[in-house]
């Protein structure tokens, strides 16, 4: 059963780990995507390719999403594309790790911008669209530790906690147009990312977590293709941890 036939989806930061996943199960559920990476290369080139093989419409833009006038931008360029979009997946975001003692203006700001500065400029510009369709699915990706907080990451938990309160205030303003937005708090995904950490740190990570295993970037797709289809058309305004009980 293909849960998201006939819609358009916009996934920032779909280049690889979380978004790329992200792409891959929307495109296996029918939907049409417009992807967006900082810069395009021969992996989101094959990417494309894969996912146009799929019987569906995919195409990369290269796009800042920190960048107000660049997220208006892209957006314009995706509906003269597409025609429609139906749902957003705010994924684009950086970490740049350090204690407050030593975290630098440049580190706090670029977090900020990139994290949540974007998914103020994606969700603005795509709202119009939205607003006039009556419809629409916003997905923001937060994280749990925007939700307990961790040490030496006070940057990333602001930028993501500023997400949790962003998205059940645009659940709020919208949700009279049909329109729903919720966040999603992955734990410790296992991805690209997070490989390169120490195999200590990792093994530290999963004794933490009930489930006893890292989550994989399909098991956060898997939660936005509900959060994307009609499934979820009562749900809105919520944060869904993603953890296997890390967080609860």
């Amino acid at each position: 059963m293909k849960l998201l036939s006939g819609k358009v989806a916009l996934i920032t930061g779909a280049g690889r780990g979380i978004g790329k996943a992200i792409a891959e199960k929307f495109a296996e559920h029918g939907a049409s995507v417009a992807l967006t990476d900082i810069a395009l290369n021969e992996q989101t080139a094959l990417l494309e390719k894969e996912l146009n093989a799929m019987g569906i419409k995919a195409k990369f833009y290269a796009s800042d999403a920190s960048s107000f006038e660049g997220s208006q931008t892209t957006v314009d360029k995706i509906v003269e594309d597409f025609g429609q979009i139906d749902i957003l997946v705010n994924n684009a975001g950086i970490t740049r790790d350090q204690l407050l003692m030593r975290m630098t203006e440049e580190q706090w700001d670029l977090v900020i911008n990139v994290n949540l500065k974007s998914v103020f400029n994606m969700t603005k510009a795509v709202q119009k669209i939205m607003l006039k369709q009556k419809s629409g699915s916003i997905i923001n990706m937060s994280s749990v530790v925007g939700v307990s907080g961790n040490a030496g990451q006070s940057n990333y938990s602001a930028s993501k906690a500023g997400i949790i309160g962003f998205s059940k205030s645009i659940a709020r303003e919208l949700g009279g147009r049909n329109i729903r937005c919720n966040a999603i708090a992955p734990g410790f995904i296992v991805t690209e990312m997070t490989a390169q950490l120490p195999e200590a740190v990792r093994e530290e990570w999963i004794k933490t977590i009930p489930l006893k295993r890292g989550g994989t970037p399909e098991d956060v797709a898997n939660t936005c293709v509900y959060l994307g289809s009609d499934l979820s058309s009562y749900v809105s305004g919520q944060v869904i941890n993603v953890c296997g009980a890390m967080n609860t």
